[in-house]
């Protein structure tokens, strides 16, 4: 039996979770020490049930293709492992008891930033201590990778997939460099490049960079949920593991490849306004409606909020997030929810200012009025523009962005387009099929009252545009 302050601790731990959280941990803790093979097995009631890193591992490759790839299942253990008992001499060895198993899953799952860290700190080295960037760096590497492939292993990518997504692997890389960026020493200075590959973090450098970067939390429990199928169908799933990836409409059956990959839906969909986080619909993509302007503006102009992201000849992702419907009119629009982003090489948003209200504009046929679709900056020097003579556009910041503080987003200043996409994001709006063109109901009422007659009234709204909604849930 354990000491009574050591098991007064240890059902402050439990008691995190509620009974069927805690049947679940329980289950999945039988499970693994059965697979460990435990001390003594034969001897039931003199051995104690321990999970071992082979159980871990074993558990992984039971199955045909890993949930979680292998250098992440070693660092949970890691961090496991690390979790010293009271009234034991630290670490059991190689094993892993019942109580560092809560403990971890608690701390992780449940805990604060301070409960965190030590673990954090393990699973990042084994050793722990001050660590290099370059080690945190690899962590951060290890937890975006793990978090695609296990998504993408349950099927919890609602819709999107790596094949109809461009390759993760830079996205990987550039998302981790962002989340590296606010990596602090204790006097405040942010390392960059290869400075902060060779720089020395103290705890208390990566405890406020856990504390100040909610994705690490997110990615882990994502991880140990998915990964480790724990916890994962019950109620308590926040809203930011919820909409950590949003459904995908309208891209299923067309043979498209996505100019986004998952790591960077992840992160701009994590900038959205909350309520617009659960669904993307493509609206236009220049590969299935062809290199049109008047084609863009015909499917994008009065469809709710949209992200528009587009790759230049030099293969710079970059675009931004339009609060409000776009309008065809010679006048700025929009509020400032708006943004604008850069995917590759490098990956940021950059918000408003403040400066002015040029969010966004959207003009065509005018002869007096530049015609183009732009966002931040002014006429003739856009943060983002594409010209109505379509294919051409410019990102003039010099030297940055005076409504988004953003840097040239293109390779060069005056680029080539290469491909566009836009997106609409949440619900679409009420009016989004009523305006635009008028469809064989507002022309004919007679139609119109024949299908009231069979109870069928307005339904076929939906049938305007046959591809936007179709059901991609996988």
């Amino acid at each position: 039996k354990m000491g009574n302050a050591e098991s007064n601790a240890y059902e402050n731990y439990l008691s995190r979770f509620l009974p069927e959280e805690q049947s679940d941990i329980d289950g999945l803790f039988d499970t693994l020490s059965g697979l460990s093979g435990s001390a003594g097995a034969k001897n039931a009631k003199a051995a104690k049930k321990t999970v071992t890193l082979a159980a871990l591992q074993a558990r992984q490759s039971a199955h045909t293709r890993e949930p979680l790839p292998e250098p992440m299942t070693a660092r949970l253990y890691n961090g496991m492992k690390s979790i010293d008992l009271p009234g034991k001499s630290s670490g059991l060895g190689e094993q892993i008891a019942k109580e560092q198993f809560v403990v971890f899953m608690s701390n992780l799952l449940k805990g604060n930033a301070d409960e965190k860290i030590s673990i954090i700190m393990r699973m990042i080295s084994k050793t722990g201590g001050p660590l290099k960037g370059k080690q945190i760096q690899e962590f951060t590497e290890d937890l975006i990778t793990s978090v695609v492939h296990v998504l993408s292993y349950r099927k919890e990518l609602k819709g999107w997939s790596l094949e109809n997504t461009r390759d993760s692997s830079s996205g990987v890389k550039a998302l981790a460099s962002e989340l590296l960026s606010e990596l602090k020493l204790p006097d405040g200075t942010k390392p960059e490049g290869s400075q902060l590959l060779e720089t020395n973090f103290d705890r208390s450098a990566v405890e406020d960079w856990v504390y100040r970067v909610p994705q690490i939390s997110i990615f882990l429990s994502v991880v140990i949920r998915q990964g480790l199928h724990v916890l994962h169908s019950l109620p308590d799933q926040t809203n930011d593991i919820l909409n950590l990836v949003p459904h995908c409409k309208g891209i299923k059956g067309r043979r498209v490849v996505s100019l986004f990959d998952i790591p960077a839906i992840i992160y701009i969909n994590s900038h959205l306004p909350a309520e617009m986080q659960h669904k993307w619909q493509l609206l236009f993509s220049s590969r299935l409606h062809g290199e049109s302007f008047s084609q863009l503006c015909a499917h994008i102009v009065n469809k709710g909020p949209c992200i528009v992201i587009l790759r230049d000849l030099d293969g710079f992702l970059f675009g931004g997030f339009a609060s409000q419907s776009w309008e065809a009119k010679p006048k700025f629009q929009g509020d400032n929810r708006c943004f604008l982003f850069s995917i590759f090489p490098t990956m940021a948003v950059y918000t408003y200012t403040g400066y002015n209200d040029h969010y966004m504009y959207l003009n065509y046929g005018q002869q007096t009025m530049p015609n183009g679709l732009g966002m931040g900056g002014q006429h003739g020097y856009f943060g983002l523009w594409i010209d109505s003579d379509y294919g051409k556009g410019h990102s003039k910041a010099k030297p940055r962005c005076t409504t988004y503080n953003s840097p040239q987003l293109s390779a060069k200043e005056d680029f080539t387009l290469d491909a566009m996409e836009v997106w609409a994001v949440g619900d679409a709006p009420e009016s989004a099929g009523k305006k635009g063109k008028k469809s064989i109901l507002d022309v004919d009422p007679q139609a119109q009252a024949l299908l009231e007659m069979t109870g069928k009234s307005r339904q076929s709204e939906g049938l305007r545009e046959p591809m936007e909604e179709d059901d991609d849930d996988d």
